[in-house]
């Protein structure tokens, strides 16, 4: 019997999950985690691999590669960020995966639960966009006519406090 990745199991105290993982990512358990009986709405959204990008219509495998000790402090400080923008939020999942991640399936999952859906819409796109441009995370993308770590440089800044 093989231990589950710690990453992919939901904490039994706290309101935040974050990790990372070369595993498939638990969509499904990340968002009925973050449903609390104080908060009316949870917002998720998984970024799936997708077969296309930016003048590439065959994109055919997609990978990541992390600073891996660097994700989780990142992941934990784009948490607390949301949480002082909107001190309602209930809970908070942010995971992404490594490795290969087939077509289709997901690379990222974030849900934010919140008593009303404004916030919780809210602070779910701030902690993608946000993860987006913080966390050192890179994508490799091959296609029929080769392969790249990204359409341009991704310069990683901080975690904007205000």
């Amino acid at each position: 019997m093989t231990e589950a990745d710690p990453a992919l199991v939901p904490p039994t105290d706290g309101d935040t999950w974050t990790g990372l993982s070369g595993e498939p990512l638990p969509v499904e358990l990340a968002a009925t985690w973050a449903v609390l009986a104080s908060c009316g709405a949870v917002v998720t959204f998984s970024g799936t691999a997708r077969d296309h990008s930016v003048g590439r219509a065959d994109v055919t495998r997609l990978e990541y590669e992390a600073y891996t000790e660097q994700v989780v402090p990142r992941l934990d400080e784009i948490a607390a960020t949301a949480r002082g923008r909107w001190p309602d939020l209930g809970r908070i999942v942010l995971i992404h995966r490594i490795g290969v991640v087939p077509i289709t399936e997901s690379a990222v999952v974030v849900a934010v639960s919140a008593p009303h859906r404004d916030h919780a819409f809210d602070a779910a796109r701030f902690c993608i966009d946000t993860l987006k441009q913080t966390v050192p995370i890179w994508k490799r993308e091959d296609w029929s006519e080769g392969s790249s770590w990204g359409l341009e440089p991704q310069h990683i800044t901080d975690v904007p406090q205000s």
